[in-house]
């Protein structure tokens, strides 16, 4: 235990949360629905956690564990403190994502202590596999919610900053691009970069499955859940 009575593992679990502060900082191309200025990561994660908890009667019949999801979409776009929301339509951006993306949930998750470490990576990876009824559901969650502030703003961005480029941590209070599709479901059926991470875009576009859960057709299959 140290001088102020923390142990070291409290002390990695700490660290971690004040690092988290900084997803505050992260700008997303999406406006709130009042106009007022741009979403931030954080608050992002934030609203589609509450959408889980919501609509989890759409996911019933699925065996999807709850807590589970939560806790993948609170985590899933850590890797933006410093990687960067990266805009879905800048090819540029998209050819370095992944690594950007990798570096920073080695870096990231690696000031937790090991287990919870290797927990909040595994989810991270689960998110992005897209394999599990977790995966999927906390996918369409994030796939809807941008749309929804779209049609409610219809389609105000408060920001138009340049893709980020990723040459490792982003700087404190440096601005980054979003990841929010443009400003109608139409629009997201253009062709674009498959997403592997940190990007809010799909190809395909927007449905409600006859299993009752959002989900998204990309460019061959449903991602929804089956």
């Amino acid at each position: 235990m140290s001088g102020d009575g923390t142990t070291p593992r409290l002390a990695r679990q700490l660290a971690f949360l004040v690092e988290l502060d900084k997803l505050k900082t992260v700008l997303r191309r999406t406006s709130l629905i009042d106009r007022s200025r741009a979403e931030n990561t954080a608050e992002h994660s934030w609203h589609i956690a509450v959408a889980a908890a919501l609509l989890e009667e759409h996911a019933v019949g699925h065996g999807v564990d709850l807590l589970r999801v939560v806790k993948m979409l609170l985590n899933h776009d850590v890797v933006e403190i410093d990687a960067g929301d990266t805009f879905c339509y800048d090819a540029e951006a998209n050819r370095d994502k992944l690594e950007r993306e990798e570096r920073a949930a080695e870096r990231l998750f690696g000031l937790l202590p090991a287990d919870q470490g290797a927990e909040l990576r595994a989810l991270w990876e689960e998110f992005e596999a897209r394999e599990t009824a977790e995966a999927r559901y906390a996918a369409a969650l994030d796939r809807i919610q941008p749309v929804l502030q779209n049609l409610h703003t219809e389609g105000h961005s408060k920001t138009t900053r340049p893709a980020c480029t990723g040459a490792g941590p982003r700087q404190p209070g440096a601005p980054t691009a979003s990841a929010a599709p443009r400003s109608s479901i139409a629009t997201a059926r253009s062709a674009t970069p498959r997403r592997r991470s940190g990007s809010t875009c799909w190809p395909g576009s927007t449905r409600r499955s006859s299993a009752g859960i959002w989900s998204r057709d990309g460019p061959s299959r449903s991602r929804g859940i089956r």
